[in-house]
């Protein structure tokens, strides 16, 4: 089995190729491909190489499939015995990425 860790925007993602993973929201447009250079971790057929802190000459390439948003995420704030409560939300700004291929 082929997969690999990678960091996307301060965020660490397990990827196999064929994968399809939900990110913040990346810069690139829909159908643009893309490279991960930060390769943290990356294994293949029993063998594993592991990065201090990335893999050299390691990268993982994937397209951009959508950009979305997520769901809406709940914050309540609470303070007692003044009778100050608040909520409010938002949805996150997302894009899928569709991992094509892991070179280690």
């Amino acid at each position: 089995m082929k997969y690999a860790v990678i960091k996307i925007s301060g965020s660490q993602f397990k990827v196999c190729e064929g994968d399809e993973i939900e990110v913040s929201r990346l810069s690139d447009k829909e159908g643009d491909k893309i490279e991960f250079n930060e390769v943290l971790l990356a294994a293949a057929d029993n063998k594993l190489k592991l990065g201090k802190p990335v893999v050299k000459d390691a990268k993982v390439s994937g397209m951009v499939l959508k950009h979305m948003l997520g769901e809406k995420v709940h914050i309540s704030k609470f303070k007692a015995k003044t009778g100050y409560r608040r909520k409010i939300g938002f949805r996150p700004k997302l894009s899928l990425v569709k991992i094509e291929k892991i070179e280690a």
